[in-house]
């Protein structure tokens, strides 16, 4: 274990190139046992979810040569020799459920452990297990999920009871091997959904509907391997952003999908921050003036998480700490996991003008000079969330269990570096 050190009031600004998005490329390896061809996926994000992934894939039979210097991997699933998951690995890594749609597509079989990841609230599997088990799936078990499928995998008419993103890519898998037709409605439609389909589609998948709430995926008899790039990561990107926001530095940012920020930009823009992007490039000038827009009659604005194309969960908690240094007050509302609120109890500790309403449903007035003090990262997000806010507080934070931050950023204390901040990495 280990911990960051950091010394706040530099100035973060110069170029940052964004690693591929972390929520499409967990889907991605998943998806690579669905043939036993050669499957190569580049822009390949090297962090600690990624490599448990890889690992899990490596433990059931799996080839897998990862060239870290190309950010790139190879995997062939003709070697497969298993279709049970490591207990333990499972419980390192929430994405491990999407191993049950293409092991049961082409194996018939699945036994995977309950999955672990971020505690930010509940987050159950029934809509996964519901889905599959409408396709015909058999599902049992309780220490682990064992899933089987005696008489093969059946399309048919599918309502999601949420639109849940990782349900929705688990039955995309299981339904591109399946006989005949399916269709998913109220499915999740982020980039990161779109990314799978159309690398399935590439494989030879006949998936259509991409990109809305409604999919329908055509069962083919057999998928092929080829070579897959990984979009970049937008929540990386707004992170980033917000870091030098706060610490009134300009910014470039390369690498990103200009039809990504069509969703972040009102949010942003309720803070006065402006942007630009020309290709993949994005450019964030320096001492911006941050001011909350009020909504008509001078009504408190609130900025609220959802499905796409709502504002995405995972950018919430860099986003209060924004409001933390912009002038103003917003009301923040949680809708998706009722535990990711919690760690602003860290963001008051060090002075922030906050009023927890309820667990989901915060109020922020600001600006506010932060204070150092000790704080402890809880998941990948607010830890990246306390990280910025070190960034602009007075004189020196230690950030705890900086290895949960590493799960989802890449490098991260190096490429703060390179922007001009003072952090350091040390044992525990």
């Amino acid at each position: 274990m280990s911990r960051f050190i950091i010394r706040g009031g530099c100035r973060l600004s110069g170029t940052h190139t964004v690693g591929g998005n972390k929520n499409a490329a967990l889907p991605m390896l998943a998806a690579t046992l669905l043939t036993d061809e050669p499957v190569t996926l580049t822009n390949l994000p090297l962090i600690r979810d990624v490599r448990t992934m890889l690992e899990l894939l490596s433990t059931m039979g799996a080839a897998v040569e990862l060239n870290e210097s190309a950010h790139s991997v190879t995997i062939c699933a003709g070697t497969l020799r298993s279709t049970t998951l490591n207990r333990a690995l499972c419980g390192h890594v929430r994405s491990s459920i999407l191993f049950a749609g293409p092991l049961l597509a082409r194996h018939g079989t699945a036994r995977i452990y309950p999955p672990g990841g971020d505690v930010i609230g509940r987050r159950r599997v029934d809509t996964h297990l519901d889905g599959l088990k409408l396709l015909g799936a058999q599902v049992g078990g309780a220490s682990s999920y064992s899933f089987k499928a005696p008489k093969g995998l059946h399309g048919c008419r599918i309502l999601l009871d949420e639109a849940s993103v990782t349900a929705t890519e688990n039955i995309v898998m299981a339904a591109a091997l399946a006989e005949g037709c399916t269709t998913i409605y109220n499915a999740a439609c982020e980039p990161h959904v779109q990314s799978l389909c159309h690398m399935l589609n590439d494989m030879g998948a006949s998936i259509s509907g991409i990109g809305t709430n409604l999919i329908t995926v055509n069962g083919v008899s057999e998928l092929r391997g080829g070579t897959h790039a990984i979009g970049g990561d937008y929540i990386e990107a707004g992170s980033y952003m917000v870091a030098a926001l706060v610490t009134g530095g300009d910014l470039t940012i390369e690498g990103v999908c200009p039809a990504d920020f069509e969703v972040l930009e009102r949010p942003f823009r309720r803070f006065g921050v402006r942007w630009s992007i020309h290709d993949t490039t994005l450019r964030l000038p320096g001492n911006q003036r941050l001011r909350t827009a009020y909504d008509f009659g001078d009504a408190i604005p609130k900025i609220e998480d959802g499905p796409w194309p709502a504002f995405p969960s995972d950018l919430m908690s860099v986003l209060i700490v924004l409001a933390t240094q912009t002038r103003g007050t917003t009301l923040f509302f949680e809708k998706m996991f009722e535990s990711r609120m919690y760690f602003v109890d860290h963001l008051i500790g060090m002075g922030a003008r906050i009023v927890q309403c309820d667990p989901h449903r915060i109020v922020v007035t600001g600006p506010t000079a932060l204070q150092a003090t000790q704080v402890v990262s809880p998941d990948i997000r607010a830890g990246m969330a306390l990280l910025i806010a070190a960034l602009c507080a007075r004189r020196e934070t230690v950030v705890l269990n900086a290895e949960s931050v590493d799960r989802g950023y890449e490098h991260i204390d190096t490429s703060l570096r390179n922007l001009g901040a003072n952090i350091k990495r040390v044992p525990d």
